[in-house]
């Protein structure tokens, strides 16, 4: 199945097709979209965990995204991940593991990227960019831990849409000062080059510690946003709580 959805993006994207196909990738993505925003909708405010789906269950910076996953279940969030292996699985099971909602939106993908077991909700996705407006659109922050070209990817999105005035301006916690660093010397020279602003580099905070990380969180969720959903299910919807 998944190479069959392979297929149908790679089709999608490599250009012009006929009207009759354009019309189907069309009704396609409505409907992932409509699919995502039906199941999302009551499950209150998140905060999204980004990271590799590389790292075992012994490695430190598991442990560190099952810690920050525990302590956003404490602090009454929901859990969103992209629903893999790795600091995904790991953030799920510490929601998981804290009776918190962990929530994943999963990728469809040739290797076949099966959800971890920590999931309360799972939702899966065929389209890239589907995947990330559901992981960005109920998250009120956004904790990073290293990864690979697909965080660096969701990392800069979050970036640019809070740049360019396309969502709040929410924090945003880089976790493993070592690993980023190098990014962060990219960022100044940026900067200094006059290619983003100075002020840029204060949308990221860096940190090893899960207590700091959380507590910059909360103080600017408290300071900045409401964070109660007031939506209530509606019968002629179909809807549930």
């Amino acid at each position: 199945m998944s190479q069959l959805h392979s297929k149908r993006e790679r089709h999608f994207l490599k250009g012009p097709s006929s009207r009759w196909s354009e019309l189907k990738h069309v009704l396609q993505i409505t409907t992932e979209f409509i699919r995502g925003f039906r199941k999302l909708h009551f499950i209150g405010p998140c905060i999204t965990v980004f990271g590799s789906a590389r790292f075992k269950e012994d490695h430190p910076y598991y442990a560190l995204g099952q810690a920050y996953g525990g302590e956003i279940a404490k602090a009454g969030f929901a859990v969103m991940t992209g629903g893999g292996p790795g600091i995904m699985e790991a953030a799920n099971k510490g929601a998981r593991e804290n009776n918190g909602l962990s929530v994943g939106c999963n990728i469809v993908l040739p290797m076949e990227q099966q959800p971890n077991p920590y999931l309360d909700l799972t939702l899966q996705f065929t389209h890239f960019f589907v995947r990330k407006v559901l992981l960005i659109k109920y998250s009120y922050a956004f904790v990073v831990l290293p990864g690979g070209f697909g965080t660096m990817d969701e990392l800069f999105e979050v970036i640019t849409l809070i740049k360019t005035d396309k969502i709040k301006k929410f924090p945003i916690v880089l976790v493993g000062s070592d690993y980023w660093k190098p990014l962060l010397d990219q960022l100044e020279l940026m900067a200094k080059e006059n290619t983003i602003s100075t002020d840029d580099l204060e949308l990221l905070m860096v940190t090893d510690e899960v207590e700091a990380g959380m507590q910059h969180i909360l103080d600017r969720i408290q300071e900045r946003f409401a964070t109660t959903n007031t939506y209530k299910p509606k019968w002629w919807y179909f809807e549930k709580k």
